[in-house]
C-alpha cells in the first residue's frame, strides 16, 4: 500500500510533527481500540508515521541504546492503515497495557532535578529521541496523566537546544473519577455490563429469598458503584461519599512519606453493617420483601481501620490493592451475624466482587463515539493546535477542549486529584431517591 503524501496546512501549528508515538497504560477499558484507531488513522491519513509502544512504559522505562534496545513487533509496532482500521468496536487493547510507573521515585517538584530519581524518565526520553518520535500520545488514567506530566516537566528542565517531544494525554478509566472531563470512555460500557449482572443477581435473590452484597470496582470514588447500582436497581448503594460523621472513627496511622504518626478518620465498620441490617429489616417489615441487592464501592476498603488493611500490598503507583480485601464477603458475613443478633432469624447473605469482567467487554456505542473523538482530539491538539502538556477533553455534543496539565495536577505533590460525586448533585440525589428508605423504620 502506497504511503499517503504528507499533508500540511498553513493554519496548522504542528506541521513539524512527522512521527508520533502512542502508549496505553493502566487498567483496560472498553473503547480502547476506538481511541487508538481514531488517533492513528488521523495521523496516517496525513502521511505521518505512528508507532504503538507495547504495554505502556514497561519496555520504554528500561531502554538502553546498547544493552536494551527496542525490537520492532516485540516492543513496538509501526502501524499501517490496515492495522488500525475496522477495530473501533473490538475488545481488548491493540498495544496492550501495564501499570509500570517510571516516576515512582518522584514525590515533589525538587525530585525532577535529581538524576537518580528521574533515571527512568530519561530512559523514556532517550528511547523516543532515538526512534525519532516528535510527539507522544498518552492514553490512560490519572496515574498515566501524572507520568505524562513528569515527562513534560522533565523536558522543561533540559537545555534549550535539546529535542522537544510534545505530549498530549487522552483520559481513560472505567472509574470516571477524572477532573477535567465529564465522562471517560469505558465508563458507560462498564456500567451497562455490571448493571446487567446486578439485575441477574437481584432475580436470584428474589427466587431464593436472600441478599447479595456486591463490591463494585471504581477505586476511591463512587461513580461506578452508583451507575451500576442505579441501572441495576440495587436497594442500597454505599460509597466513600456516603461516609458521614456518624460512620467515622479516629485512628492513629503512620504517614509513609514522613514516617510520623498522625490521626486519620476511618470508617466505623459496625455502622456500615448496621445500616445494611436496617435495610433488610425495613424491607421485611414495610414491604414484606425478604431479598435484595446492596452495592458497596471498593474504595470503602481504603477507609477501613488499619487492622483490616495493614498487610494488603500496593500496586506500582502506591495504591492499596483493595480488591484483595474482598469487602463484599467480609461485610456479608458481618451482616449475616448482626441480623441473627437483632432478629433471632437467619438470612442467606452472599458477598461478591464485580468489575474485572467489564474491563474488556464489547464497548457501548457511546464509548466508541467518545473514544473516537478523543483519539481525533489527539491529532487535532498536536497537529492543528500545536499543543504540548495538554489533556484532551469533551463536553456537550462531543465538543473538543484542551486542558493544560497544570490545571489538573497538584503543583506541590505533582499528583492528580480524584473527582468524587458531589453530595449536593442531582446524580447523588438520584441514588437516594431510588434506594429503599430506612429512616422511617419502626423501633
Amino acid at each position: 500500500m502506497a504511503k499517503p503524501e504528507i499533508v500540511d496546512k498553513p493554519s496548522w501549528k504542528g506541521n513539524d510533527i512527522r512521527r508520533v508515538g502512542m502508549i496505553f497504560s493502566g487498567g483496560p477499558a472498553p473503547g480502547a481500540n476506538a481511541v487508538i484507531s481514531a488517533a492513528a488513522v488521523s495521523f496516517l491519513d496525513t502521511g505521518r508515521e505512528v508507532i504503538g509502544f507495547m504495554h505502556g512504559y514497561e519496555y520504554l522505562q528500561d531502554y538502553d541504546p546498547v544493552t536494551n534496545r527496542l525490537e520492532r513487533d516485540v516492543h513496538y509496532k509501526e502501524f499501517q492503515l490496515p492495522d488500525v482500521t475496522g477495530i473501533r468496536n473490538s475488545q481488548g487493547i491493540l498495544i496492550g497495557t501495564s501499570r509500570a510507573n517510571p516516576g515512582k521515585a518522584i514525590r515533589r517538584v525538587s525530585d525532577l532535578e535529581d538524576t537518580e530519581k528521574t533515571k527512568k524518565l530519561r530512559n523514556i526520553y532517550y528511547a523516543l529521541v532515538d526512534m525519532k518520535i516528535d510527539a507522544l500520545i498518552s492514553i490512560g488514567g490519572d496515574d498515566t496523566l501524572k507520568t505524562a506530566n513528569y515527562l513534560f516537566e522533565f523536558q522543561n528542565r533540559l537545555p534549550e537546544d535539546a529535542k522537544r517531544i510534545r505530549i498530549i494525554h487522552l483520559p481513560k478509566t472505567i472509574d470516571n473519577d477524572y477532573r477535567g472531563i465529564d465522562f471517560t470512555f469505558g465508563y458507560f460500557t462498564a456500567v451497562d455490563f455490571l448493571a446487567k449482572e446486578i439485575s441477574n443477581l437481584r432475580a436470584d435473590a428474589r427466587a431464593t429469598e436472600s441478599y447479595f452484597i456486591i463490591e463494585s470496582m471504581g477505586r476511591k470514588s463512587g461513580w461506578l458503584s452508583y451507575g451500576t447500582g442505579i441501572a441495576g436497581e440495587a436497594n442500597l448503594i454505599l460509597s466513600v461519599e456516603d461516609i458521614d460523621a456518624d460512620m467515622m472513627i479516629e485512628e492513629k496511622v503512620m504517614d509513609e512519606d514522613t514516617g510520623e504518626e498522625r490521626m486519620e478518620k476511618r470508617l466505623k465498620v459496625d455502622a456500615l453493617v448496621d445500616r445494611i441490617v436496617r435495610l433488610i429489616i425495613t424491607r421485611e417489615k414495610n414491604e414484606n420483601k425478604r431479598f435484595g441487592v446492596v452495592v458497596l464501592a471498593e474504595g470503602l476498603a481504603e477507609r477501613f481501620p488499619e487492622a483490616y488493611i495493614h498487610d494488603i500490598p500496593k500496586d506500582p503507583h502506591g495504591h492499596l490493592s483493595i480488591g484483595k480485601i474482598d469487602i463484599g464477603r467480609l461485610v456479608a458475613k458481618m451482616v449475616a451475624d448482626e441480623y441473627v443478633k437483632q432478629t433471632g432469624k437467619k438470612r442467606k447473605i452472599t458477598g461478591l466482587q464485580l468489575g474485572y469482567e467489564s474491563r474488556c467487554s464489547r464497548p457501548h456505542a457511546f464509548d466508541v463515539m467518545l473514544g473516537s473523538q478523543l483519539g481525533i482530539g489527539g491529532f487535532r491538539g498536536l497537529v492543528e493546535e500545536g499543543l504540548d502538556g495538554h489533556m484532551v477533553s469533551v463536553s456537550g455534543q462531543l465538543d473538543l477542549q484542551y486542558v493544560e496539565f497544570h490545571k489538573l495536577i497538584n503543583p506541590e505533590t505533582l499528583r492528580t486529584e480524584i473527582r468524587f460525586i458531589q453530595k449536593d448533585s442531582d446524580f447523588y440525589r438520584l441514588a437516594r431517591f431510588l434506594e429503599t428508605r430506612t429512616e422511617h423504620m419502626e423501633g
